[in-house]
């Protein structure tokens, strides 16, 4: 059986300028500004903004990929990982037609449905019902076939009281349920998935993974999966790829490749210190709300570290500056381990007022000792309105090291399973007869 996807040496360059309607700046800054740390790599500076290994042949030129190759199977959920810039929605867009290669040639064998970003191919003036209809009809499909579809589309998208209202009045979060809805029910080959699933709540995350599954598995349909959540690529995803500055550096089982990843994506200076400032605006993590100033990594004498005994606890601490008057938003931490797996999510929303004025904040949690088994974490963080939008996409920021005594793994040499250790108490006596 033939691959459902052959890429061969795909390249794109850019030359720089006005990119559509943004300027200039504004397009360096989509492009180069860094979503492990928000920082740009270190081939690359402020005065520099394009590392060397993507420089163009011509002045003002960068490779927006380079010589990246692979192959897909038909059935297979391929995951794509990497931070902003890297050229992951690059690839996406070569191989939905958007744009066109510089060089080298992708090969797709089916139809494909492409879902990039919020609304793509959607028209504001007309209702859902008529955008579904829209989308099959540029998808090639007839009335009949998207007709016996249409009910089963609205109710996996929970807007049938809104069907007949135009879209330009839908939440962002409609938005995404349509679109994904209309996406994943029309029988695609193959299916592009950007990170728009992270504008739905955690519910329909979730119906969407399981129908992303059931297309590829039970469907024989392929899917492509863009993502920042390490979790659901590797639980989902059976192969993936890591891109990063533009070329491919690293294919296979996704546990491996997100291992990869995480620990390249976490700058040296950082591990040692166990904390990372930003100094300007144009460095920082931010948005109109809010900005990131600083997150530490602190010992219980609030020395910050990297290194934590099992025992000691760890308190993450998080400054931030309010931009503008900010209502009902949290901070979120989401501790990984190097390999993907998902420790725990914590939240400050119990302990954040219901308004913020601006101004200089922090936000610190403790993580009690004796909790954490013994391997390498990664902090992942994040500020959002519950329910409403992303304030500050999550990213992953710092790692560090749990090792020593003061747990239950500790008393043994090999590596421990599992996630958290605690000390449990047992109590070993004689039975009675």
């Amino acid at each position: 059986m033939k691959p459902v996807v052959e890429v061969e040496n795909l390249s794109k360059l850019y030359r720089l300028g006005a990119i559509g309607a943004s300027s200039v700046r504004e397009s360096l800054e989509k492009l180069f500004r860094r979503g492990g740390n928000g920082t740009a790599p270190k081939a690359a500076t402020k005065e520099n903004p394009i590392a060397d290994d993507r420089v163009g042949p011509e002045p003002n030129t960068f490779w927006g990929l380079k010589d990246v190759s692979f192959t897909v199977n038909p059935g297979e959920i391929i995951g794509v990982v990497g931070r902003n810039g890297a050229g992951k929605s690059t690839l996406l867009k070569i191989l939905s037609r958007i744009t066109e290669p510089t060089s080298g040639r992708a090969i797709l064998r089916g139809r494909v449905v492409s879902l990039l970003e919020v609304g793509t191919g959607f028209h504001p003036e007309l209702t859902g019902r008529e955008n579904i209809f829209l989308n099959g009809a540029i998808l090639g499909m007839k009335r009949a076939e998207i007709a016996a579809k249409f009910d089963e589309i609205v109710e996996f998208a929970e807007v049938g009281k809104f069907i007949d209202t135009p879209v330009k009045r839908y939440s962002s979060g409609m938005f995404v349920r349509l679109a994904f809805a209309v996406a994943a029910h029309l029988e695609p080959e193959i299916l592009l998935i950007d990170e728009v699933l992270a504008v739905g709540d955690a519910g329909f995350q979730k119906k969407c993974l399981g129908k992303m599954g059931e297309v590829a598995s039970q469907q024989g349909r392929t899917v492509f999966f863009v993502s920042h959540n390490m979790g659901a690529v590797r639980s989902l995803c059976e192969h993936a790829l890591l891109i990063d500055g533009g070329r491919l550096v690293k294919t296979g089982h996704p546990g491996d490749v997100i291992s990869h990843y995480l620990s390249a994506s976490m700058p040296k200076d950082s591990e040692i210190e166990g904390q990372i400032w930003w100094n300007g605006d144009k460095d920082a993590p931010r948005c109109d709300d809010v900005a990131l100033r600083g997150i530490r990594l602190l010992n219980p004498e609030g020395v910050p570290q990297s290194t934590f005994e099992a025992d000691k606890p760890i308190t993450i601490e998080i400054h931030y500056q309010i931009l503008q008057r900010l209502r009902g938003a949290r901070f979120c931490i989401t501790l990984l381990t190097q390999e993907g797996e998902y420790a725990f999510t914590a939240t400050d929303h119990l302990f954040q007022s219901e308004t913020q004025l601006p101004g200089s904040y922090k936000t610190a949690c403790l993580i009690p000792g004796g909790l954490l088994n013994r391997r390498n974490y990664v902090v992942h963080v994040q500020c959002d309105i519950p329910g409403e939008r992303y304030v500050l996409p999550g990213a992953e920021y710092l790692s560090f090291n749990v090792a020593g005594v003061g747990n239950q793994s500790s008393n043994f040499p090999e590596p421990w399973p599992g996630v958290v250790c605690p000390r449990i108490e047992w109590k070993v006596e004689p039975a009675l007869k």
